[in-house]
Order: C-alpha cells, then structure tokens, then sequence
C-alpha cells in the first residue's frame, strides 16, 4: 500500500509510505497501481521508499484502534426530559401520556 499525493504548485506526483491521516489532493493505492503511477504529461513523479516493516501493525497501532472502537461504541450521554406541563413528557420523536383517570 502507498499513498500518491499531488503537489500542483511544483507539477509533482508523489508516491510514498501510506498515510496515517486523510490530507487533500491525497489518494491510498495498492501496490499494482503505486508501481504503475504515470503522471501527466509535464509532471514528475517522485517514488519514496516504503519501509515494509513499518506496514505491519504494532502493538501502539492495535491499541489505538481497540480504544477508537470503544469510544465509538460507548452511548452518548442524554440531558433528562425537562418537564412539561399538562402531565406529558417528550422524548425523542414519541410522547408519554400520564393516565390519570
């Protein structure tokens, strides 16, 4: 895996080490298309070398995504109903109705 960036001010492809963070003009390939890049006519394309082992997860990365995952699951919390008059209350999109009679 590889990530192209584009430098349009310098007319420059940019084919290096995936990204760890989305950036604009930014785009992730597999390794066929990394190798195969061809840029425009004019353009330049610079090929960084991608460290292999840096591709393999590590501890630091499995824990970031367990904690993402939690904080992801985890409800969010809801303000209590404020109170209404006339003995219904509101929550959401339905209406409780007191039965007093």
């Amino acid at each position: 895996m590889a990530t192209l960036t584009y430098v349009y001010a310098d007319s420059t492809a940019v084919v290096g080490p995936l990204a760890t963070y989305a950036e604009p003009h930014s785009y992730d390939l597999c390794e066929q298309h990394a190798a195969n890049l061809t840029a425009p006519r004019g353009w330049e394309v610079v090929r960084l070398e991608i460290d292999g082992a840096a591709l393999t997860p590590n501890s630091d990365d499995l824990e970031a995504l367990a904690n993402a995952v939690r904080e992801a699951a985890r409800p969010a919390a809801m303000p209590p109903p404020a109170p209404s008059a006339g003995g219904t209350g509101r929550r959401g999109h339905l209406r409780v109705l007191r039965n007093d009679g």
